[in-house]
């Protein structure tokens, strides 16, 4: 298979780690040569893009990877018990969908890290642009830093709370590594994927925030190499139980992300084009309202109300916080239209901001 995707991306290093585990081979292209090629099948440029030995073209690493483990020989990276597994696809989606905003914060606002990256990107994206080399390095990182740094909430006012946010996920993921090599056994899950994104190509390769990291939470520094080099083992050795360790992270993530997916919800019902937060006493104000991210709200409520009632009623018994109960309150804010016959990763993507329709 090809997968088009760039070697510093937050999603393509997600998806390669899954395709290391797995032992499926690939060739990495980058795509923005071959955008006009590409996105009438994909319907967005957005990395990682997948186009399969049999002409198919998919999209968006969850249900890339839902669908490749659903075909793939070997033990699965979704849990069987279906506390654990609703556990584990909470925690890839706070990973895909919070930790975003650090993510980028630490990249393009720190100047030594805007530097290399901008140097990465140029060299590896913009090579067919005809311009000299110091206006595209400008422009690469005055593009990364407008558009997913200032106008995605971050501010003099929320800069302390969106780094204090990096520190919290490298705590509560060391708390669940003490006593187990993966967040949720002894062999990956869908939720160490969900949490390579933000911490191998970004946090774990920048400048700032990796020699944080090493400092702060080395633990965390060895379960990247460790997830990047996991290889099959005969079966999934996943907990049977969520673990009482992750508690925190559970406590965190009801805190932000689910409080992120609520108010992004309600604001897209209300046909509104940005939105204000409140999270954990930070306000932060001219949030993009994202379609897809009501789109993934109603994933996980899908989730949760498919599951039979003690599994419900146990993890309201874990998710004892009041911003959890999005997750399966009767009335949805807002519902996104996207993707209504389930045929992700097959249908066109959306951008993830924006209210865009995948035309």
């Amino acid at each position: 298979m090809i997968l088009y995707g760039i070697s510093v991306s937050y999603y393509t290093g997600k998806l390669e780690a899954y395709l290391r585990y797995k032992g499926m081979p690939y060739e990495t292209i980058s795509p923005y040569s071959k955008a006009r090629e590409i996105l009438p099948h994909t319907g967005a440029i957005q990395v990682p893009m997948v186009h399969l030995n049999d002409g198919r073209w998919m999209s968006d690493t969850t249900p890339i990877i839902r669908y490749f483990d659903s075909e793939q020989p070997g033990p699965s990276v979704y849990p069987e018990d279906p506390v654990v597994r609703f556990i584990a696809l909470l925690i890839e989606d706070y990973g895909d969908e919070w930790l975003w905003r650090p993510a980028m914060h630490y990249r393009w606002t720190y100047e030594h890290d805007r530097a290399l990256l901008s140097r990465i990107l140029t060299d590896e994206l913009m090579g067919f642009v005809k311009a000299p080399r110091f206006i595209k390095l400008h422009r690469i990182a005055k593009r990364q830093r407008t558009n997913f740094v200032i106008k995605d909430g971050v501010t003099e006012r929320t800069q302390s709370h969106v780094e204090q946010g990096y520190f919290n996920a490298l705590s509560n993921m060391t708390t669940m590594l003490q006593d187990r090599p993966f967040l949720l056994g002894e062999t990956p899950s869908i939720a160490d994927y969900g949490m390579m994104g933000p911490m191998l190509r970004h946090f774990g390769q920048d400048p700032t925030p990796a020699e944080i990291m090493r400092n702060e939470a080395p633990a965390v520094y060895e379960w990247v190499a460790r997830v990047w080099n996991a290889e099959q083992g005969d079966s999934s050795a996943f907990v049977s139980t969520v673990p009482e360790d992750a508690a925190p992270m559970l406590k965190e993530l009801s805190e932000t992300h689910l409080v992120q997916l609520k108010a992004n919800a309600e604001a897209y019902g209300a046909g509104q084009n940005h939105f204000e937060m409140n999270v954990q006493g930070c306000q932060y104000q001219d949030m993009p309202v994202s379609r897809y991210r009501v789109w993934c709200l109603e994933q996980l409520r899908k989730e949760f109300s498919g599951l039979p009632g003690d599994a419900q009623q146990a993890l309201k018994d874990l998710l004892t916080y009041p911003e959890a109960e999005i997750l399966w309150q009767p009335d949805i804010p807002a519902r996104s239209e996207y993707d209504v016959e389930g045929r992700a990763p097959f249908n066109k993507a959306i951008n993830v901001y924006g209210k865009g329709t995948p035309d």
